[in-house]
C-alpha cells in the first residue's frame, strides 16, 4: 500500500538564505499516529505548513492521498485538516458559523448532524451561538480543532495542539485522536508533552536543524536505544563510592542511602552480578533494588545533545 503522505528531499530555503527544511525524506502510513519531535526552531512548523500547502517548498516534492501538493495541491488540501499554533480566527463570528463556514470551503455540503457531533466532542455545543471574542483561550483552540475536523479531513495534522491549555481539553483532544485512529484518519503530531507522544503515537520522528535525524517505531526505538538503570537501596549510607568500584560509574544520591547503575540491556552482560558481589565484598548489605528504563523524553534530548555535538 502506497503511503498516504510521502516526502522525497523536500527543501525549504527562505530569503535570506536560511535553509528550514534539509532534503527531508518520509513516509507516512495511513491510520498512523506519527509523533514530531524538535526543539524550537527545528523545523517542525515548516514542515507542517509546506505540506498543507500554506509554504511553497523550495525543492524536492510531497504527495498527500498520491496528489501532489503543488501541481494537484486542491486535491491534496481536501484531504488534510490543520490544527495550528496560533489561535487566528475572527472575533465577532459565532463558533457555529465559524465551523460550517471552514466546511463550505472545503465544498462539502452542510451536514448539521456531524457539525453538531464535532461541537459536542469538543465541549461547545452550549457556546454554539457564542461569538469568538466571548471565549477563553482554551474554548478558542477547541473551535480550532473543531475547524480542522469539519470537513472530514483524512490526514490530521496537529501543531502543538494542547500547548498551554487546560487538562480537560487535553483529555478531550486526546480522546478524539483515537476515535480519528479507529475510522483510519492518519495523525501527525508535534508536542513539546513528550509523554502525550510516549503514549498515543505509533512511532516517532525526531527533527533537528532541518534534518530527519530518524523515524521508527516508537516502541522499537525505546527498546534501542532506551538505557536502563539499576537504584540500589542500602541499609546504611555511604559518604563516597568505593575505589574498588570505580568501573561501575555509581551515581550515588544526595543522602548516602542509595547508589545507581546505568546500564545497557542489549548488550552481552550487564554487569549487575559482578557489581552486587563487588558491593557484597565492600561491605554493604542492600535494602532494595529497583530498574527502569530511559523515558522518550529522555532518549529525545540525548538525540538532539548528540546532533548538535556532532
Amino acid at each position: 500500500m502506497s503511503p498516504i503522505v510521502e516526502t522525497t528531499d523536500l527543501r525549504k530555503i527562505y530569503k535570506g538564505g536560511f535553509e528550514a527544511l534539509k532534503g527531508i525524506n518520509l513516509s507516512i502510513h495511513e491510520g498512523e499516529i506519527l509523533a514530531l519531535l524538535g526543539p524550537n526552531g527545528a523545523g517542525k512548523t515548516t514542515l507542517i505548513s509546506t505540506l498543507c500547502g500554506i509554504s511553497q517548498p523550495t525543492a524536492g516534492s510531497a504527495r498527500v492521498g498520491g496528489h501532489d501538493i503543488v501541481d494537484d495541491y486542491r486535491a491534496a488540501r481536501s484531504l488534510v485538516g490543520l490544527v495550528p499554533q496560533e489561535v487566528a480566527l475572527e472575533p465577532f463570528e459565532k463558533v457555529i458559523n465559524c465551523v460550517n463556514f471552514s466546511r463550505g470551503v472545503f465544498g462539502k455540503p452542510k451536514d448539521d448532524a456531524l457539525v453538531e457531533k464535532i461541537l459536542r466532542q469538543l465541549t461547545l455545543w452550549d457556546k454554539r451561538h457564542a461569538r469568538i471574542r466571548e471565549l477563553s483561550g482554551g474554548m478558542k483552540r477547541r473551535v480550532l480543532i473543531a475547524k480542522a475536523l469539519c470537513h472530514e479531513p483524512r490526514v490530521l495534522f496537529l501543531d502543538e495542539p494542547t500547548a498551554g491549555v487546560d487538562v480537560e481539553l487535553r483529555r478531550d483532544m486526546w480522546n478524539i485522536v483515537e476515535e480519528l485512529k479507529a475510522d483510519g484518519v492518519t495523525i501527525i503530531l508535534t508536542t513539546h508533552y513528550i509523554e502525550e507522544a510516549e503514549a498515543i503515537a505509533d512511532r516517532v520522528g525526531v527533527i533537528n536543524n532541518g534534518e530527519l535525524l530518524l523515524v521508527e517505531d516508537k516502541n522499537a526505538l525505546m527498546a534501542r536505544m532506551g538505557r536502563k538503570s539499576l537504584k540500589i537501596d542500602l541499609r546504611e549510607a555511604v559518604k563516597e563510592v568505593p575505589k574498588a568500584l570505580s568501573e561501575y560509574e555509581l551515581e550515588r544520591s544526595a543522602d548516602g542511602l542509595s547508589l545507581t547503575y546505568h546500564y545497557d540491556a542489549r548488550g552481552e552482560g550487564t554487569g549487575i552480578t559482578r557489581l552486587l558481589a563487588a558491593l557484597a565484598n565492600e561491605g554493604m548489605q542492600l535494602r532494595d533494588i529497583h530498574t527502569s528504563q530511559s523515558s522518550l523524553e529522555e532518549i529525545f534530548v540525548d538525540l538532539v545533545h548528540q546532533e548538535d555535538a556532532a
